[in-house]
């Protein structure tokens, strides 16, 4: 059994959450999101659910963030419609002022503020215009990130640009899974690189007015071949280009994978190189979100990208999702040796969902357990091999609005029953706070 002792003394035990699927998105005068706009249409979200509500964080958020004391750290975003309703323009001082107080509370509770300023609730409005495809998206976003800096960057001890960018744009705008809901490659390609830019835009900023300790989220999965044929291999390769180096390899390198720029590069802005630099600026540290794993088999039959996907024996969350913990040494290890080096890396998001049910005033997860667990042994076992990993942060602190899924799917540490809005820890809850506890730290 894992103890505090066995990680550095600096190293950062916390719980990640995001604004839309916590807050309640109907208080506090913020403006309606992409994903109320996507939830509205048939059959994209379990019931038809959104944020409206959530957990109710903008009223609870005093008892949510005491729960963790014994943490060390708490990562949240901030809404960009909760600050901009229409996306510029009018700032709604309800939303800084509800910011600002939970960063104050944050750090009353004894927690850092970890901040992302994107997780995925861009304005109505703005993606009224084309959104991540808009060409002036980039300055939108910047000027959000100034306007949120200006009245919390005093206080936040790590400042995230944008929360997982393929979801942002593969998974939402080429697979159609997650809002706006397209299918269409060159608005996947512009909404590629515009992210990028807005990163850019964004870092740039930010290293203008002195903040310190900036850094992007990209999120990982360990890629394998369902076989030793070459077609197998290269189709490997191809996935491994879009999910893994489509963003890392600009960011760290500036330059795009050449499987997916050979496909991409007709539909990309134009005069795209001129922003690689930019896109490309030193990161104080880089964000790392796994979950699972694939076997990739070639699928000729298939358009563009030729993928399938191979099931295997691995036991698999609530989500349908395989349960590889090496898989975390293995990405962990590539980074360091192909593009972060020292850089710190954290851990930024790695949990489980399971179908939890409270018995006896209770939620036992041992499964969950088990699974932090062994993920955290491979963390361990990453810097025992001398990659710099700085911290570990379960997703999620709470059970929440999970997107496309509605509130079906459980990832939280904390249950919470959505009609009354009770807080039940869990055995997992108890686990990891113990584990992370200053107590522990100095045995």
């Amino acid at each position: 059994m894992l103890t505090r002792a066995d990680f550095p003394d600096d190293f950062v035990f916390g719980a990640a959450t995001s604004a839309y699927q916590i807050e309640g998105h109907s208080f506090g005068g913020a403006g309606p999101t992409l994903w109320d706009s996507f939830a509205a249409k048939p059959d994209k979200v379990v019931n038809g659910e959104t944020g409206a509500i959530a957990c109710d964080h903008y009223h609870r958020f005093p008892q949510d963030l005491a729960l963790l004391q014994g943490f060390d750290a708490y990562r949240f975003s901030t809404s960009w419609a909760r600050v901009l309703p229409e996306g510029k323009g009018q700032i709604n001082q309800q939303g800084l002022d509800f910011y600002d107080r939970l960063v104050d509370t944050t750090l009353a509770n004894g927690l850092s503020p970890f901040l992302t300023l994107y997780h995925w609730d861009m304005p109505a409005a703005l993606d009224d215009l084309g959104g991540w495809t808009h060409p002036d998206v980039a300055h939108w976003f910047g000027d959000f990130c100034d306007i949120v800096l200006d009245r919390i960057g005093d206080r936040v001890a790590s400042v995230a640009t944008i929360n997982e960018p393929w979801c942002v744009t593969y998974l939402s705008y080429f697979l159609g899974y997650h809002a706006p809901g397209l299918q269409d490659i060159s608005a996947t390609a512009q909404s590629v690189h515009n992210v990028l830019k807005a990163h850019g835009e964004a870092m740039l900023r930010l290293r203008s007015r002195g903040q310190k300790n900036l850094g992007i989220v990209l999120n990982f999965e360990a890629v394998t071949p369902a076989s030793q044929s070459e077609a197998d291999h290269k189709a490997t390769q191809r996935y491994d280009a879009i999910m893994n180096r489509l963003f890392a390899q600009p960011v760290f390198s500036g330059t795009y994978p050449q499987p997916v720029l050979a496909e991409f590069e007709p539909h990309l802005p134009a005069n795209w190189q001129d922003d690689m630099t930019m896109i490309s600026a030193e990161l104080d540290w880089l964000g790392v979100n796994y979950y699972t794993s694939k076997t990739v088999a070639d699928e000729p039959a298939l358009p563009w990208p030729h993928l399938g996907f191979l099931g295997s024996d691995r036991p698999k969350t609530q989500m349908g999702w395989e349960i590889h913990p090496e898989g975390l040494f293995d990405i962990l290890h590539w980074l360091e040796q192909e593009f972060t080096g020292k850089t710190p890396l954290f851990i930024t998001e790695n949990g489980m969902a399971l179908a939890d049910e409270i018995e006896n005033q209770a939620v036992h997860d041992p499964a969950r357990i088990s699974f932090i667990q062994t993920h955290l042994q491979q963390v361990q076992k990453a810097i025992h091999f001398g990659v710099n990993v700085k911290g570990y942060f379960y997703w999620s602190l709470l059970d929440n609005f999970e997107w496309a899924f509605g509130y079906e799917k459980r990832f939280g540490l904390v249950h919470v029953d959505f009609e009354t809005q009770k807080r039940t820890p869990k055995s997992s809850f108890d686990f990891l706070r113990d584990l992370g506890s200053d107590q522990i730290k100095s045995p």
